[in-house]
């Protein structure tokens, strides 16, 4: 049955946005990446459409535009909209990006158990091997969907900042203290927060010339969210690091670092996207030393002194 209801999704902005606004869709350039991404922003037909694609690319790509719409339960108008909420000038484009990305994938071995339920039996080859697969996947989809001028801009304003503040809760705390502790390696004054009642304190003393850094996979934990608005109505730069670019989180931040997952089992979306949160990251703070190199290189060399005493001695036993 094909459904013909005309449907956007929460805000039509997504759906009709300005062209510059589309990230320079090319075919093949993270297309998939982009449609999970943009589907939890989409309702009825729209994400039906979204969730097809993403259950069998390979036959999305196969398919013709009205074919696509029967399978989905949807209408040839309904797809053209789709694509254009993708960032696509229409279906054929579409079709291309798909296939470009699914054809790299299977040769790379990325399609290996991706998706496949990991069985209480199954061997620890397979079940290594179904992880690799999906981490190479979810680093390649980050690397297509973050924008390097948001990255530049953020580690601009780190490397001048008087003070880096990072707020995380649960999983997402443990990946920002992490690059708290790469921060201070390099000299740059950075706190973690997990504590909504600590991070609150600390977020309300920021001001112009600093930046707080929210760390949340679905962009809507609640904690977070309140304490990167508080950062930022004292006038600190804020950024966010997310799946998800219409999110709560990534709606108030000043910059918006994205970031791609590819859930297994025993490991949902925000599990999996621990490892992609961390190589962003880790960019940003490379980015930071660059632009402070002598600063950084004179601290992490007094910071590596300081801490070799503790090293085991070479050929000592335990």
């Amino acid at each position: 049955m094909v459904d013909h209801e005309v449907d956007t999704p929460r805000g039509a902005a997504v759906v009709d946005a300005d062209p510059a606004d589309r990230r320079g869709a090319l075919p093949g350039d993270g297309v998939l990446a982009r449609v999970r991404a943009g589907a939890g922003e989409l309702t009825g037909a729209l994400r039906r459409v979204a969730e097809h694609v993403l259950s069998d690319p390979e036959a999305a790509a196969r398919a013709t535009i009205v074919e696509l719409a029967e399978r989905s339960g949807t209408s040839p108008a309904t797809i053209t909209r789709f694509c254009r909420a993708m960032g696509f000038e229409g279906y054929a484009d579409l079709r291309l990006g798909i296939a470009a990305e699914t054809g790299r994938a299977r040769s790379a071995g990325w399609t290996v158990d991706i998706g496949r339920e990991i069985q209480p039996g199954d061997p620890l080859e397979r079940v290594l091997g179904q992880i690799m697969a999906a981490d190479t996947r979810a680093m390649h989809d980050t690397a297509a969907l973050l924008d390097l001028a948001q990255v530049e801009r953020a580690a601009v304003a780190i490397a001048g900042a008087s003070r880096v503040n990072i707020f995380g809760a649960s999983g997402s705390a443990l990946v920002g203290e992490e690059m708290q502790f790469s921060l201070h390696r390099i000299g740059v004054a950075a706190w973690a927060w997990s504590d909504v009642h600590e991070g609150l304190a600390s977020a309300a003393l920021l001001g112009p010339g600093d930046v707080a850094l929210g760390i949340s996979h679905s962009g809507q934990t609640r904690e977070t969210i309140e304490l990167l608005a508080e950062a930022g109505s004292r006038g600190a730069t804020t950024v966010a690091l997310t799946g998800f670019p219409r999110s709560p989180l990534a709606e108030l931040a000043d910059l918006v670092l994205l970031t791609a997952s590819q859930a297994t089992t025993f490991r949902p979306d925000a599990l999996s996207a621990r490892h992609p949160q961390l190589v962003v990251l880790d960019l940003l703070y490379i980015a930071v030393a660059q632009r402070t190199h002598d600063r950084a290189h004179a601290a992490f060399r007094r910071t590596a002194q300081a801490v070799d005493g503790h090293k085991a001695a070479k050929g000592a036993t335990a």
